[in-house]
Formats: C-alpha cells, sequence, structure tokens
C-alpha cells in the first residue's frame, strides 16, 4: 500500500477525483493506484512529483514520494 502518495495528496489538499482527472486516469484507477494495487506509470509518477512541487514542496523527489 502506498500511503505515502494519499498522505501527501491530502496534505494539498486536492481529492482523489482531481488527482485522477491529472493523470487522465478513472478515480477507480487512482484509488487502485494509490492503495499499490497497481501501480504508477513513470509518467505519472511524473506528474504526481509537479503537482507537489507546485503546491510548495519545491525539494520532493520522486523517491520521497514512491520509495521508502
Amino acid at each position: 500500500m502506498n500511503n505515502k502518495v494519499g498522505n501527501y495528496r491530502r496534505y494539498i489538499g486536492l481529492t482523489q477525483n482531481q488527482m485522477a482527472n491529472d493523470l487522465k486516469v478513472s478515480v477507480t484507477a487512482f484509488r487502485n493506484k494509490e492503495k499499490g494495487i497497481t501501480p504508477f506509470r513513470d509518467s505519472e509518477k511524473l506528474i504526481i512529483k509537479n503537482k507537489l512541487i507546485e503546491h510548495g514542496l519545491k525539494d520532493i523527489t520522486i523517491d520521497d514520494i514512491f520509495f521508502n
């Protein structure tokens, strides 16, 4: 389970629906990715990283978001 993605998403105030729209996937698909059922594609990881940077987490890395 990738709780870090969900925690960061909530921290910047976005809903699963908003993130799903940004990734151009269904809410169900995003939910499955966030739960760790389906892996995020590399392109989706970059979109999420850029969203976090836009919302003030300037020094965040993909490793910070997706890996321990």
